[in-house]
């Protein structure tokens, strides 16, 4: 059988309902979660009496803060345990990926296509782009040092310093 469509009044119809239905459950939610965390401090916070004197206020600071303490090291020990499970986990998970096996990749498709066309596809038809680089590259002369013009042959230089007859030459030509 051919399935009928809904129109799109109805659609919206059903939408708001849903969104509406939506609302309330989260207001209701919210109006439990207040009631829960009023319960929960009437239960474990007593009404906080002020005392006048300066030695039950001195009391009163060092119960605060045993408690404080202690809930601080509570806390710090849900932490350490978060930790500790989250790096079982992660664990765990890693385990998993190497009992699957390994991962097979796809086989890539060879595409043949120019640098100036790969350009252009990258770019977009705006720019137009050449890949001739040797266009752009600046012309320079070769200078040739003058001590390579004075010198000459290399071989012939390092044959005539070689020895203690040469360094003397050396010493004699420089001063």
């Amino acid at each position: 059988m051919a399935e009928k469509k809904m129109s799109s009044s109805r659609k919206n119809q059903l939408k708001t309902l849903l969104l509406q239905i939506g609302e309330a459950m989260l207001e209701e939610e919210a109006q439990e979660a207040e009631k829960e965390k009023m319960r929960y401090i009437q239960e474990n916070c007593p009404a906080l009496s002020i005392p006048s004197s300066m030695q039950d206020l001195q009391d009163l600071c060092r119960k605060l803060h045993k408690e404080i303490d202690l809930v601080d090291d509570e806390r710090y020990d849900m932490e350490i345990k978060v930790k500790k499970s989250t790096k079982e986990i992660d664990d765990l998970k890693i385990m998993v990926q190497d009992l699957k096996g390994k991962f097979k990749k796809p086989v890539l498709k060879k595409v043949r296509m120019s640098a100036d066309a790969m350009l252009a596809a990258l770019l977009g038809s705006k720019h137009k782009v050449s890949m001739d680089l040797r266009a752009n590259l600046k012309q320079v002369k070769k200078e040739v040092k003058e001590e390579e013009k004075q010198t000459g042959d290399w071989r012939k230089n390092i044959k005539d310093k070689a020895g203690m007859d040469g360094r003397k030459k050396m010493f004699e030509t420089e001063a």
